[in-house]
This record gives structure tokens, sequence and C-alpha cells, in this order.
């Protein structure tokens, strides 16, 4: 059970969330979450996650591997809110974590009251709408904030038109 969301409390503000990930959706999902932060005076919050299933190795090897993705996420991170500073112009939120993608989203959602709104996006591909938004709406539950799930083939002046 989620608790009640704080966005609309004095002090707080409106945050959505965006999930950085190696699919080419991805950065639809940042530029349309971060234009709506941005029109609304909203936050945007930026998550990376590690996925941990590569770490079931000896130890040192275990070690050396999360360090490596350790760094490679700094580095996506950091080229990402550069391209929504210069782009968009907002400073986002930026949240690294480790472990199964679904469940670190969940668990940030808990953790930040703020989080109102998760930006998704669905790809056109042959392959399926995406990992997260399979993800999502496969859970058997329902999903403790609003989804958002915008198409891949829209433009960026299509995005910002919508938000």
């Amino acid at each position: 059970m989620v608790s009640q969301r704080q966005s609309r409390l004095e002090g707080h503000r409106r945050k959505f969330l965006a999930v950085i990930d190696e699919t080419p959706e991805s950065a639809r999902a940042v530029r349309y979450a971060g234009m709506r932060a941005k029109n609304s005076g909203g936050g945007l919050v930026l998550l990376y996650v590690i996925s941990d299933a590569d770490f079931n190795q000896w130890i040192g090897v275990a070690d050396v591997m999360r360090a490596e993705a350790r760094e490679e996420a700094d580095a996506i991170m950091a080229k990402v809110a550069q391209d929504v500073r210069e782009n968009i112009g907002h400073e986002p939120e930026l949240v690294i974590r480790e472990g199964k993608a679904s469940d670190q989203i969940l668990q940030l959602i808990e953790e930040d009251r703020d989080i109102a709104i998760l930006v998704l996006a669905i790809a056109s591909g042959k392959d399926g709408p995406g990992p997260l938004v399979t993800a999502v709406a496969g859970r058997g539950t329902p999903f403790p904030i609003p989804v958002t799930i915008v198409p891949d083939t829209l433009s960026d002046e299509e995005l910002d038109a919508l938000a």
C-alpha cells in the first residue's frame, strides 16, 4: 500500500518520474516528463536501475562488476541530466538504485511521496511495448500512482506541445 501523496501540500511540489535505461524510447519519456515538470512548476526525478542479476559471482568479481556498473550508471545519468538542462532548461533529481527495475520504481515512489506521475514510453517496434511498460501493465494489481505512457514515435516538438 502506497502512502498518501504529498505533492499538493504546502512546501511540496508534484514530481514526474522517468526511468533511464538502454531502450531508445527512454529518451521520449524523459523529454515528456521534463517538459511537464517545467511547464507545471514541478520536479523531475530520473531513475536508473542497475540490474543485480549479474552480481552472483565470487565476492571479489561481483564487487568489481558492481563498481563498473555504478561508473557506467553515473556516466549515463550525467549525460541525460546535461541533455535535460540544455534542451529543456530544468534541473533533474538523479537516483541510481540496484535491483529489479519494477521493484525499485515502486520503492522510490513509496519513499518520495511527492512523486505523483510515472512517465514511460512505449516502443513501436515488433518486439512489444518495452520491458517497463510490460512490467507495470502486467503487475496484476493496480499501480499506486497514475502512469502516463508516451508513444516513442512522437517528435520533440509533438511532445513539447502535449506537455
